[in-house]
């Protein structure tokens, strides 16, 4: 899934290639991405791209028409992604026998295709007068990388929250922005148990948390940097140092890395680095080894 990083990365590479032009054409040809129909998609026909924008995990462009202003806005969930072209192709799109979409086509030429792998399909795009419309923003809690986000943000956020850190960190009510991947690898430089729960962490702790937060985010922002959508994936996994990385060596003391799997996804974590030399159990099989 495509966290903060790799939006950002996307959003900068957009923001360099379409701010000022028009749209020619925006066709869903996926009809259950598209979550709204006031404005329709067709009132971004001849609109102008003004900006474009990070919320969290979601990509904003705004634009600008002859009658009034819109925001096209999409979140790309676990398998979507953007292709972009420099010159989009000419081809006629068949709805349903392509992972493809929305096509987007701009004034010069190029464009870009919002595509969703496999069969679960949660990829999302929204037409809106602003951004707030979109009940995911709405519920954003702070960005972890704003300036006005302190250690003391964070410990706020953590007080008397009797859940697991790592459940705490994926909110995007509470954080925005950060996935199940980047958890994995904040709480591995921070030597943090995914398992501690949030309201237990000492002072110590929250400032540990706070350092690989911001440390881990903000390298990870500036690897994706000025990469094309097409490399961005691959810098990603590249970057990790736990996650994905199972039955992989620990790059800082040189344990095995493990994981815990759940019902869609699962977690990565250093035994040695995290949890005091203990297995964290399966979840499937709902317990804790000791």
């Amino acid at each position: 899934m495509p966290e903060m990083p790799e939006v950002q990365g996307l959003v900068d590479f957009l923001r360099g290639r379409v701010t000022g032009l028009e749209i020619t054409r925006a066709a869903v040809t996926a009809i259950a991405a598209l979550k709204t129909y006031d404005p329709p998609v067709d009132a971004l026909k001849g609109a102008r791209i003004t900006g474009v924008e990070r919320h969290g995990k979601f990509v904003d462009i705004a634009t600008e028409g002859a009658d009034a202003s819109a925001h096209l806005v999409f979140h790309l969930a676990k398998a979507g992604w953007l292709r972009w072209y420099d010159a989009l192709p000419s081809t006629v799109i068949k709805p349903g026998r392509t992972p493809i979409a929305l096509r987007v086509a701009l004034s010069d030429g190029s464009g870009f295709d919002l595509t969703e792998a496999g069969t679960k399909k949660s990829l999302a795009v929204y037409v809106v007068r602003d951004p707030a419309d979109v009940p995911g923003i709405a519920r954003l809690g702070p960005d972890p990388l704003d300036p006005a986000f302190t250690r003391d943000t964070l410990a706020g956020l953590l007080a008397d929250r009797r859940t697991q850190i790592k459940g705490v960190l994926r909110d995007q009510a509470t954080i925005a922005g950060v996935g199940n991947a980047y958890s994995d690898e904040i709480l591995h430089a921070a030597k943090m148990s995914p398992y501690a729960l949030a309201s237990s962490l000492t002072a110590a702790d929250v400032d540990r948390l706070f350092a690989a937060m911001t440390a881990t985010l903000t390298d990870a922002v500036a690897e994706a940097s000025g990469k094309p959508p097409a490399e961005l994936k691959d810098a990603k996994r590249r970057g990790m140092q736990v996650h994905g990385r199972r039955g992989e060596t620990c790059p800082v003391c040189g344990d095995t890395v493990r994981s815990v799997f759940f019902a869609d996804n699962s977690l990565e974590y250093c035994p040695t680095c995290q949890t005091g030399g203990k297995i964290l159990a399966d979840r499937r099989l709902s317990r804790l080894l000791k």
